[in-house]
């Protein structure tokens, strides 16, 4: 039973720079995800990892500013968050995918994954 522990989140001023991370007890081979969701709003898909690594995956709205990576000898990816705006504010979740196609619109769809962190706040101000 793999589980996953989010942390580095908090409060930030716009334009400052925040990295998440994302730790899994027990090792897996999955493809990895991050989500978010603000207040009234759907959860929604932020950034994917493949993997090994290789293949990353960003939505329209933080593409160019974000970065996800992993490092799977720690067993943890990471989301670097750069040039933060007040409506990246939500709550970032990791989650584990559970799929075995490569096709990208896997890597988007929320249902693809089965394991999900707990979530940590990110609050950007103005």
């Amino acid at each position: 039973q793999v589980q996953l522990v989010e942390s580095g989140g908090g409060l930030v001023q716009a334009g400052g720079s925040l990295r998440l991370s994302c730790a899994a007890s027990g090792r897996t081979s999955s493809a990895m995800g991050w989500f978010r969701q603000a207040p009234g709003k759907e959860r929604e898909f932020v950034g994917a990892i493949n993997w090994s690594g290789g293949s990353t995956y960003y939505a329209d709205s933080v593409r160019g500013r974000f970065t996800i990576s992993r490092d799977n000898a720690k067993n943890t990816v990471y989301l670097q968050m750069n040039s933060l705006k007040p409506e990246d504010t939500a709550v970032y979740y990791c989650a584990k995918g559970n799929f075995s196609t490569d096709l990208a619109a896997q890597y988007r769809t929320r249902t693809a994954y089965d394991v999900w962190g707990q979530g940590t706040q990110v609050t950007v101000s103005s």
